[in-house]
């Protein structure tokens, strides 16, 4: 590799720092094994990265300068995939026994990354997840198109031969209280990520037929389980469909509403429109602001900026019309522009703004976590809590972020509780 400094595995590339030029080299050599060695040094979960991350590491590629970034993503994909077909992925089991235990609350890429090393280390590891799956979002948050819940459950295997044991159905804080779990573990790891919607807080919100957008994700994936939907269904088919959010979850939305059979759909974005390239403001090796369409845009949507929305109104309680207008951003504020102001046919809109962080009412609240001004769980640099023996990493303490963030925070707080439970026999991170 020719690239001098490999910008793609710096901090600002690559959170979880994978050592791409080696693994790419190796690859080119046709040294696969030594290549997916590599690349399980740095990350646990290669397999949901090569899926999922939208990979900063192409954007800081030096090649990126003047052409096309080395396809970085694609090549860690089908390291793992290889991996896996040839057997190469076995459990690790480790040589000592500390005696030590850990309960991880949440089962997310954060938690499973956490979970993982820890029981590597010799610890005993417990994660608790609410729902009946483990995997978090990475079950019930992503769409089935773009990735399979085959992916989760072979790694899955592999930790539970490591040791790792996993409780379903377990609401920590309304089941099992924080303090039973502080009292029966030698430590806790928070990883319960950033679950609180943000809401539009407009007239005609209570209307029916106006859903965050993971309630409607939740339910299609529960769906395309075969589990028995018992809560009120939520479907795009045969319906006129407006997503307000342009982010990643917006695209996942969109991407269900067309295999549900939806009639039309919008995406409605508050911010302008990004510029096609990447923009000045982010230079060479920054994350680029700039223009992203997914594959589920390349299947059809009518994509609108500027788009403030104000009002619902409805009939016999459901909603049938959005209204809204066009609006412009300078210094940081929205202005409304006079004589823009429209109103559309609507069946079903779906709210896929982002998150404003993790949800604080239960266990959080109930074992006296601080928070940050954001309103993040408060953790120091070795990921501690003011509460004793109590860690927190991911989207519980970062808000919502990239799934190779994730990663990379629950391998640091892993170490970070390794070595407070004194055991020193953690992998580096």
């Amino acid at each position: 590799m020719d690239c001098g400094v490999p910008f793609c595995q710096s901090h600002n590339g690559c959170p979880v720092v994978n050592l791409i030029p080696e693994w790419n080299d190796l690859v080119h050599r046709g040294r696969w094994k030594d290549a997916l060695k590599a690349l399980h040094t740095t990350n646990n979960f290669p397999e949901f990265t090569g899926r999922l991350c939208p990979a900063p590491c192409e954007s800081a590629c030096v090649l990126g300068i003047n052409e096309s970034p080395v396809s970085i993503r694609v090549i860690e994909w089908n390291i793992i995939d290889k991996g896996f077909d040839e057997g190469w992925v076995q459990p690790i089991l480790s040589p000592y026994k500390t005696g030590k235990t850990v309960a991880i609350v949440g089962s997310g890429p954060s938690g499973l990354a956490c979970a993982q090393q820890l029981a590597r280390a010799g610890h005993r590891v417990t994660v608790f997840e609410k729902a009946d799956r483990i995997g978090g979002l990475l079950v019930y948050g992503i769409p089935d198109f773009k990735m399979e819940k085959w992916v989760v459950d072979r790694r899955l295997e592999q930790m539970k031969a490591e040791g790792v044991e996993f409780r379903t159905n377990v609401a920590v804080g309304t089941d099992l209280s924080g303090e039973e779990l502080r009292r029966q573990y030698d430590a806790v790891c928070l990883a319960m990520g950033a679950e609180q919607a943000r809401e539009l807080p407009v007239p005609g919100r209570e209307l029916k037929g106006i859903h965050l957008a993971m309630d409607y994700l939740i339910q299609q994936n529960k769906r395309n389980m075969g589990q028995v939907i018992t809560d009120e269904p939520i479907t795009a088919k045969g319906k006129r469909v407006v997503i307000i959010g342009g982010g990643d979850t917006g695209s996942d939305c969109l991407g269900t509403t067309h295999r549900q059979g939806c009639v039309e759909v919008h995406q409605f974005e508050l911010l302008p429109e990004p510029p096609p390239q990447r923009a000045d403001s982010t230079p060479w090796p920054l994350w680029p602001m700039q223009l992203r369409t997914s594959h589920a845009h390349e299947e059809g949507c009518d994509r609108q900026w500027s788009v403030s929305t104000t009002r619902f109104t409805g009939h016999n309680g459901h909603v049938t019309k959005l209204h809204g207008g066009r609006v412009t951003f300078e210094n940081g504020r929205f202005t409304p522009l006079p004589g823009d102001d429209f109103e559309m046919n609507v069946d079903l809109v779906l709210l896929a703004m982002g998150f404003t962080g993790p949800v604080r009412n239960g266990l959080l609240d109930s074992l006296g976590v601080a928070y940050d001004a954001r309103g993040n769980v408060l953790a120091d640099q070795n990921f501690m809590t003011n509460v004793p023996a109590v860690f927190a990493g991911g989207d519980v303490r970062r808000g919502a972020s990239l799934i190779v963030w994730a990663i990379a925070e629950g391998r640091k707080m892993a170490a970070s509780v390794d070595q407070y439970l004194q055991a020193g026999h953690m992998a580096p991170v």
